[in-house]
């Protein structure tokens, strides 16, 4: 039976993109050797990351404005550290709209002044704080772009003098915006890129150099640059999958391409949540996400009839994270609109038998 996989990551990916993936783990083009075994140095290697790169700033309209992609390890939690060893001199401003930011905060908070510029702490992160002021005086700004277990979205980011730094690990490549207005994103791959194991990071160099301290190598920005990813051995089918993504999204037609798509699917299930007594949605609806829907049952309603025709519709991986409670769909770019009718389908069933 086929699976809906709304699961908020590891995530769904494109079927063709797991087929060559599992292809290339027996036999990588026709070589006579593994992906998995070949050398990190070999041709090969080299241009499956070089391609991956160019893909990574094509997409965000970033190629020859001065920036590089990275691929490292660690996940966004490893970028927590590193943004800030690497930037933090004096003193930072973080915007805190959910628990990744928490965290992000907690890692800087070792190597400086932090200004927590706004918070929605307050209503268990349900909404994006607004109206703040950034101070002028800062190393950079950092924000998260969408928050998977709350359901929240960055709809507008600052125009600052200061570097702005951007957390997108759960909404990466979903939607069009102005990605030069960021000195650096970095982004977890098993969201909307590819599997666990890889982090994608891209930066502008003429940024970096500017903190007093020394920096381990595995954690400077510069290093990495330096060696094109590749100071230790990388992560070479975290990268290599993500490259098929990528090359997948690009021969949609790119961002603009799979936004109309994330629109469509957006706009199904909150509707769906809307229209439906028996659910409530968590987010505020102007800062809902397109990436992450989160809903409750309505007071009083019992989940044991919805569980179960969810459940035998063949749907994963829609239970909430346990902040939040009750459910979380997870519409990542792999994610096509007929599972995501699927999940309304069970919603107006159960109201019918409700």
């Amino acid at each position: 039976m086929k699976k809906h996989n709304f699961s908020a990551g590891p995530c769904i990916l494109p079927q063709e993109v797991m087929q060559k993936a599992a292809e290339a783990v027996v036999e990588l083009d026709n070589i006579g050797l593994s992906l998995i075994e070949i050398s990190h140095r070999s041709k090969e290697f080299v241009a499956i990351m070089e391609k991956a790169q160019k893909l990574a700033l094509e997409h965000l309209g970033l190629e020859d404005k001065g920036y590089k992609a990275l691929f490292l390890q660690g996940g966004a939690s490893m970028e927590f550290l590193m943004v800030a060893y690497n930037l933090l001199q004096n003193k930072a401003a973080y915007l805190n709209s959910g628990t990744w930011s928490t965290k992000a905060i907690k890692e800087a908070k070792l190597f400086g002044e932090l200004i927590e510029v706004a918070s929605s702490k307050d209503a268990n992160f349900n909404y994006i704080p607004k109206g703040y002021e950034i101070p002028g005086d800062i190393d950079y700004f950092h924000c998260t772009s969408n928050n998977t277990i709350f359901g929240t979205q960055m709809m507008e980011f600052p125009s600052i003098d200061a570097p702005l730094v951007c957390d997108m690990s759960s909404d990466i490549f979903s939607r069009q915006l102005d990605f030069s207005k960021f000195d650096i994103i970095y982004a977890g791959a098993q969201k909307n890129m590819g599997p666990a194991g890889t982090t994608l990071v891209v930066i502008k160099e003429d940024i970096l150099g500017k903190v007093d301290r020394t920096i381990p190598s595995m954690l400077d920005y510069q290093i990495h640059l330096g060696k094109d990813s590749m100071f230790n051995t990388p992560p070479v089918f975290a990268v290599y999958t993500s490259m098929l993504t990528l090359q997948w999204l690009k021969d949609l037609g790119g961002i603009p391409a799979i936004e109309k798509v994330n629109n469509a699917k957006a706009s199904l299930l909150y509707n769906e949540i809307d229209r439906n007594p028996l659910f409530v949605g968590f987010a505020a609806k102007e800062d809902r996400s397109k990436m992450n829907a989160t809903f409750n049952l309505a007071d009083g309603v019992q989940s044991e009839v919805f569980d179960a025709l969810w459940k035998e519709a063949g749907i994963n991986g829609i239970n909430g994270h346990r902040s939040v409670g009750g459910y979380r769909a997870s519409m990542y770019n792999a994610m096509p609109l007929e599972s995501v009718q699927v999940l309304v389908d069970v919603m107006q069933e159960f109201e019918r038998k409700s």
